[in-house]
């Protein structure tokens, strides 16, 4: 992973890496805690603060990450953007910027809030759960990808067309169609009603 103010900050001074916290909340989205990353995704889950960006090209086309397959949770499964978690205290906004340009290389030449959703969803083949209160977000991006391997398997631009044919038959993640409706009203916005989503 790249190392950046926010990631460097969560290291300790010998190098190794320091366990990651989340925020908690509740059913407003107000902050109410701190949990460790993985003990509030083990059932029934814990809620807390998360991101979802969806990006687009100027054809209007979403770019979707498949996600690497030594991850703990959901290896393989295709999914937006970017999605993750702020550190307690840093703004979502910030977040997604961070996370978007550690795992794929880019930054967003265009980010706008597209509202929050809130979600429980099992994964049943990790046994962890995703109890989140999710801050999402639209924008654009102008240049190709070159993502972490350690984080995105694989990428795509797909038209809405090929983003149906593709979610019936590869694997996505639990959350993505619930983010994805979700925004759905900030990405017409952007990318016009004729492209389809």
């Amino acid at each position: 992973m790249p190392t950046t103010p926010a990631t460097a900050a969560h290291a300790s001074q010998n190098g190794s890496a320091t366990p990651i916290m989340l925020e908690l909340v509740d059913e407003n989205g107000t902050t109410i805690g701190t949990a460790e990353k993985l003990s509030a995704h083990v059932p029934p889950g814990k809620l807390h603060r998360a991101f979802s960006v969806f990006l687009f090209d100027t054809s209007g086309r979403l770019l979707l990450q498949q996600r690497a397959l030594g991850k703990y949770h959901s290896p393989g499964v295709w999914s937006n953007t970017c999605c993750g978690h702020p550190y307690p205290g840093e703004a979502p906004f910030a977040a997604a910027a961070r996370r978007t340009a550690e795992e794929l290389g880019v930054s967003p030449s265009l980010l706008g809030e597209a509202g929050t959703v809130r979600y429980n969803h099992p994964d049943p083949a990790s046994g962890l759960v995703e109890q989140e209160f999710n801050h999402l977000f639209v924008g654009l991006v102008r240049d190709e990808p070159d993502p972490d391997p350690e984080e995105v398997g694989s990428t795509a631009f797909v038209t809405a067309a090929e983003l149906a044919r593709m979610h019936e038959d590869r694997p996505f993640s639990a959350w993505f169609m619930t983010v994805l409706d979700a925004a759905r009203p900030a990405i017409r916005e952007l990318t016009g009603a004729s492209a389809g989503w």
